[in-house]
């Protein structure tokens, strides 16, 4: 998207549902948001979120435990976002 990349994006992913997933640094994100809405493009979600560059994958046993870390990390009240970059198979 010509949108995305002019308003400072550094890449604009699509999906097999016609979504897209635009990639840049924090600072960027006000500039970009307004370059969509200034084209009459409103996003169904916009946010800043903590993207890994590798993931790791979890199978068996391992997936079972990671996702019992990653639900006791979320149910807690003082966390507010959980962030991993675990790929986790059942």
């Amino acid at each position: 998207m010509d949108i995305a990349l002019e308003a400072g994006a550094e890449d604009v992913i699509t999906d097999e549902e016609c979504g897209l997933e635009v990639l840049c640094a924090p600072a960027d994100f006000a500039t970009v948001k307004a370059a969509f809405d200034a084209a009459g493009m409103k996003a169904e979600v916009a946010e800043i979120i903590m993207k890994p560059t590798t993931e790791t994958l979890f199978e068996g046993d391992d997936a079972v435990k990671m996702q019992k870390l990653l639900d006791v990390l979320e149910n807690l009240d003082d966390v507010q976002e959980v962030y991993t970059n675990a790929v986790i198979n059942q």
